[in-house]
């Protein structure tokens, strides 16, 4: 008797597992997920070149202010030399001047150009989540993932393509 009772709770105990695993994928929703590389669509993004090359233009129009600082402070010390030594030291007073005031604009361009940096990455990376939300939403995502948080995505749920075709519409 105590073998078909065994038997019995086995059985019963299989069924309950079935009835249990049945009754959890009748509930289990399936979920439609997808991945972005937002350093590459950051970078492909025609917006991005377009920035950089104002920020690049910006750049050099600084760094051409800074010789202007650089080449009148070597014509002073280059007259400077020629000078009594009261008179040295007087010219002195004005390099020092110079000096002050060059590390200030470098100080202040600096400022500018990280400020316009900041301002240019905040514009584009609004920008991408925008497509991909928008993206997600028509095309019935329910989670978008960035690449860089996954350990592993196959190339199915990438959808960096379709976000970078979108953008650069």
């Amino acid at each position: 008797m105590s073998r078909s009772k065994v038997l019995a709770v086995t059985v019963l105990f299989i069924f309950g597992i079935f009835c249990g695993a049945a009754q959890g994928t009748a509930y289990a929703r399936e979920y439609k997920i997808g991945y972005v590389d937002l350093a590459r669509v950051f970078d492909e993004y025609k917006k991005t070149k377009d920035s950089e090359k104002v920020l690049e233009e910006k750049g050099k129009a600084k760094e051409n202010e800074r010789k202007k600082f650089v080449d009148e402070l070597k014509t002073l010390k280059d007259e400077q030399a020629l000078l009594s030594e009261k008179a040295k030291a007087e010219k002195q007073a004005v390099i020092d001047n110079k000096i002050k005031n060059l590390q200030e604009f470098d100080t202040a361009a600096r400022d500018e150009l990280m400020k316009a940096r900041n301002d240019m990455l905040g514009g584009i990376l609004k920008s991408i989540e925008k497509v991909v939300d928008d993206y997600a939403k028509q095309t019935g995502y329910d989670l978008v993932l960035n690449s860089r948080m996954l350990l592993y995505g196959a190339e199915q749920y990438d959808l960096t393509s379709e976000v970078l075709t979108r953008l650069n519409k």
